[in-house]
């Protein structure tokens, strides 16, 4: 089982502080910003501290390829009322899939966006549109889009509003899916029959598509989109 939580990313240690708390918590793989979520400050990526942090994966049963960053909050691709906002968004995801890349990381979690004032299907036309910008040929790094609980003009709350995304965008091959838990709960999604929702899934999307599971558990009932996290068996979902 490959299974870990999400840990700091700061400026003194980067990475290597990241693989060090992930191994001190007894995981085999980890999730992390490479900055605050809710801004634009990024801080330049160290080689060294990266290198360090490979040999220490190595020696510490850390397989790279299986680690998680994830977006910041601020990207919103859903929403293009605002030309300068837009460019903003598909921007800073190329620059975090290009820290990515310099950190030698795969996988690149992105909260779909909210159309806020338009429709779901302008939002969701929205983000095809964006991804086909940011997307290129020759990038290792996936985007994995990750479910929504539906709050708001949350875009991704069915499999079947990712799906959409996934066949608008034409480098499709470089897009896989992030299942939170909680938001699938909160949107109405049944975890109790878990089976069923990853038939559900596979048939709509297909299981090969599934690049992560963020575990969460939920303050709300099944179906409110509120989306508010609880501890791993503290909540509504019945872990």
């Amino acid at each position: 089982m490959i299974i870990g939580s999400h840990v700091s990313f700061n400026k003194e240690t980067q990475l290597l502080g990241s693989a060090k708390e992930a191994y001190s918590y007894g995981g085999n793989t980890f999730m992390f910003y490479t900055g605050a979520p809710q801004n634009t400050r990024r801080m330049p990526i160290s080689d060294t501290l990266t290198y360090e942090a490979y040999q220490f994966m190595e020696t510490h049963g850390i397989d790279p390829r299986q680690v998680i960053v994830h977006a910041p909050y601020i990207i919103n691709l859903a929403n293009n009322e605002k030309e300068d906002s837009y460019q903003f968004a598909m921007n800073f995801l190329e620059q975090e899939i290009e820290r990515c890349e310099q950190l030698g990381m795969l996988r690149l979690v992105l909260h779909p966006g909210s159309s806020v004032k338009l429709s779901k299907e302008e939002g969701i036309q929205n983000i095809i549109d964006g991804l086909n910008q940011v997307l290129k040929k020759d990038q290792s790094v996936f985007i994995l889009l990750e479910t929504m609980a539906g709050k708001g003009t949350e875009i991704g709350s069915t499999f079947s509003e990712i799906k959409q995304i996934m066949d608008g965008v034409k480098l499709s091959e470089k897009l896989m899916v992030c299942l939170d838990t909680c938001h699938i709960h909160d949107a109405g999604y049944d975890l109790a029959h878990f089976d069923s929702v990853l038939d559900e899934f596979d048939h709509i999307i297909g299981l090969q598509k599934l690049g992560c599971i963020h575990i969460n558990d939920s303050k709300n009932i099944k179906g409110a989109h509120k989306d508010r996290h609880a501890n791993f068996g503290y909540g509504e979902i019945g872990f």
